[in-house]
């Protein structure tokens, strides 16, 4: 009976000591401003340019978060699913605000990219891979040191008419979550989660755009800080075929 008590005092005080060790999850809460220009150009039915350029802003536009450049070169199926290769370049701002060396992060990617229709909703599902190479700043200066990280994500998207004219908006809700991989991702495997409820819009044939609500939220390094982002995002999506941006093609 001694030894029992013995044992679970034991145990007892081990996770007295466990609990000590381990930190309260602080979550930073902030408004965000999203923008980003997302172009499809196809030079035939199989073979097309993937490109969009975003920015984010903090305190809603007053301080700068990132701006990104991407693109790809995509295949698409006969049945209209998408599979591309890319590159693309972040510029991240110095969380300190006493900093002002900017992040550079070069990443590489794979995606894979299918819709379906349930009912009169489409609905989109996009599967990404990424290989990132973040620099190390230490100090508000480079040390020459670069992060790398694999990343994976997978984005389900329902764009939904609410009204029989075509013309009129659609609702658009969205998730996507992002998980990472490396041997220095130690306390944050879960990466983000990006959740979206805002409308759809047609200003042309080729042109529309996307307006809402976005809440990011991110996990930090160290595994008990959190971001919550509540994000105004506006994306453009622009597509169009390579003949008709030539002269030939306006032509022909």
């Amino acid at each position: 009976m001694l030894k029992f008590r013995i044992v679970m005092l034991a145990m007892l005080f081990s996770l007295i000591s466990i609990g000590q060790v381990q930190k309260e999850k602080v979550i930073n809460e902030q408004a965000q401003s999203w923008f980003a220009l997302n172009n499809t150009i196809t030079f035939d039915k199989h073979w097309g340019l993937l490109a969009d350029f975003q920015l984010r802003r903090n305190d809603f536009v007053n301080t700068d978060n990132f701006y990104l450049a991407r693109a790809a070169v995509a295949y698409i199926t006969e049945t209209k699913k998408v599979i591309a290769l890319g590159y693309g370049h972040m510029w991240t701002a110095p969380s300190n605000p006493d900093w002002k060396t900017f992040c550079n992060e070069d990443l590489t990617y794979q995606m894979f990219e299918f819709s379906a229709k349930v009912g009169n909703i489409s609905v989109l599902n996009r599967f990404r891979n990424e290989q990132r190479w973040q620099q190390v700043i230490v100090n508000d200066a480079y040390t020459g040191d670069k992060r790398f990280s694999d990343r994976l994500r997978y984005l389900i998207s329902f764009d939904i008419p609410i009204f029989k004219k075509k013309t009129l908006p659609r609702l658009v809700i969205s998730d996507e979550i992002l998980i990472q991989f490396g041997k220095e991702i130690v306390y944050n495997t879960f990466d983000q989660n990006w959740f979206f409820i805002g409308i759809k819009q047609s200003i042309s044939p080729k042109l529309s755009f996307d307006f809402g609500y976005m809440n990011v939220y991110q996990e930090k390094k160290s595994g008990y800080q959190y971001d919550m982002n509540h994000t105004l995002r506006l994306f453009f999506y622009y597509k169009n075929d390579a003949n008709s941006l030539t002269h030939f093609g306006h032509h022909s």
